[in-house]
């Protein structure tokens, strides 16, 4: 009996912490919060919501079971457009140099012959597309690997090319 008592405990000690644990997975981060109250700025501005206020709506909205959505109201004009999904993650500060592009799609219309790689701007190095960097880095852009050398930028040295 005193066996079958601590079993239910300990069960439901595990199924509330696998519940919990879901729900903080489901939360969104501050970060990602304040990322998405900055690039509406204006708009936030204009309706007298504070980053605060946001960043907190945010991350209860997300902890709530509802669809993934970004919160708030949206206009069709400041929707981030949809993008195909053989495209990888777009460039999370816009490209700043010549022949640099904020999607794949872009880069492979300049050089359809040529292998599209991913520039970190930082560290000035490039990968492929079969490697787990490939458009991840926070300040980068895509580029013809022919227009490398021009820039400074040289291949990671694990990656080798397809």
């Amino acid at each position: 009996m005193k066996n079958q008592f601590v079993a239910a405990i300990c069960s439901a000690f595990i199924g509330l912490a696998m519940v919990s644990t879901q729900a903080f997975a489901d939360q969104k981060t501050v970060k990602a919060c304040q990322d998405e109250w900055r690039a509406n700025r204006a708009d936030n501005t204009a309706k007298g919501i504070t980053q605060k206020d946001y960043v907190a709506k945010c991350r209860a909205d997300s902890a709530s079971v509802q669809p993934k959505t970004a919160p708030g109201p949206s206009t069709p004009a400041t929707a981030a457009p949809q993008r195909k999904s053989t495209d990888a993650p777009a460039a999370k500060t816009a490209p700043t140099g010549a022949n640099q592009f904020q999607t794949e799609a872009q880069a492979k219309a300049r050089c359809p012959s040529d292998t599209v790689v991913w520039v970190n701007l930082s560290s000035k190095i490039y990968h492929y597309a079969s490697y787990a960097d490939y458009g991840k880095t926070k300040r980068g852009a895509y580029i013809c690997e022919r227009d490398t050398a021009a820039g400074g930028f040289r291949a990671a040295k694990n990656e080798k090319h397809p």
